[in-house]
């Protein structure tokens, strides 16, 4: 007697929302022995903003409409301030040490590297990690923190494309993917079955010779088979993969695109992407001056009204809108 019992079953594991781009610790900043342990992987947000070549060109046009804007000086150099700069657009934090002379004055200021810069228990005391474990601990006073608005916690910024970091991931994903598909061949392979009685063993024996003979220089030759009284279904050539026809890799690298896009408010034509419609995306000179004013200008005043208010001294001060862009004929 069979059994006619429906049977029903699960399989797979359960799965990380992070996944392989852990940020391990998402959910609260914690006294680490002498210093606080930022919520964000540092380590994490410096690889995921590799990932993605939308996401870093944006954030590499936003550094340098920052730095093309900024006014140097003897107490803060452009490389310093491009330092700090790109450290708060890819970590949500910059750091600017202030180096002292023998009179305890002002000498200059360096831009410290966010990845391993950490604030410590007092809101005035931070170190940097040296080699993964060795502690360099700045005088108090001597670190000005440039931070973005966290709802979680106020310790430690957040950079603006934290909701954008799943599309990233997939986006990087879905690359990869399409790499090993192709590298492993399997989207030039098939199978050549024949089940067909007529053909005899010299006959299958002349077409593996002349399959052997399409192969190398001049390939994808056409082959010619003939067999008289064969079934229909003797002989069928079954492809290995037809994903290429199949997936949604174009959808997702669109889609992924325009999330990290919407994250960093950026017009994709200052980004150089070609448009796939034929009345393109507009004109970039009113893109660029609404992006001026609606992105450039606010991080301006952030990094004017944080530093020189820690400085005492107005050390930070950025061009007009009218001053660096290109003249018109």
């Amino acid at each position: 007697m069979s059994d006619s019992k429906v049977h029903a079953f699960t399989f797979g594991e359960p799965e990380p929302v992070m996944n392989g781009r852990d940020l391990s610790q998402f959910y609260e900043t914690w006294l680490c022995g002498k210093y606080y342990e930022p919520h964000i992987s540092m380590n994490a947000l410096a690889k995921s903003f590799k990932a993605m070549p939308y996401l870093s060109t944006a954030v590499f046009y936003k550094k340098n409409q920052l730095v093309s804007s900024f006014k140097p000086n003897k107490l803060i150099n452009s490389s310093e301030f491009e330092r700090i700069a790109f450290d708060y657009l890819v970590f949500g934090n910059g750091y600017l040490q202030r180096i002292e002379n023998r009179l305890n004055e002002p000498h200059h200021y360096d831009g410290l590297m966010a990845k391993y810069t950490r604030r410590m228990k007092k809101s005035d005391e931070f170190l940097q990690l040296l080699n993964g474990f060795e502690e360099h601990t700045f005088k108090p006073g001597t670190v000005c923190h440039i931070k973005g608005i966290d709802v979680d916690q106020e310790i430690y910024g957040t950079p603006e494309y934290i909701a954008a970091l799943q599309s990233i991931w997939l986006n990087e994903s879905a690359t990869l993917f399409r790499r090993k598909y192709y590298n492993n061949g399997s989207h030039a392979g098939f199978i050549l079955y024949l089940t067909d009685t007529q053909i005899d063993d010299d006959d299958v024996d002349g077409i593996k010779q002349a399959m052997k003979d399409a192969r190398g220089p001049g390939n994808f030759r056409n082959l010619f088979l003939h067999a008289p009284g064969g079934k229909k279904d003797g002989l069928q050539l079954i492809p290995i993969s037809e994903l290429a026809a199949k997936d949604e890799f174009l959808n997702i690298k669109n889609v992924t695109r325009d999330d990290v896009l919407a994250s960093q408010r950026t017009p994709p034509q200052l980004l150089g992407i070609i448009p796939s419609n034929a009345g393109g995306f507009g004109s970039i000179s009113e893109a660029r001056e609404a992006y001026w004013f609606s992105e450039i200008i606010p991080l301006q005043n952030l990094f004017v009204n944080t530093v020189n208010e820690w400085a005492g001294d107005e050390i930070v001060k950025f061009k007009t809108f009218n001053e660096v862009k290109p003249p018109t004929n």
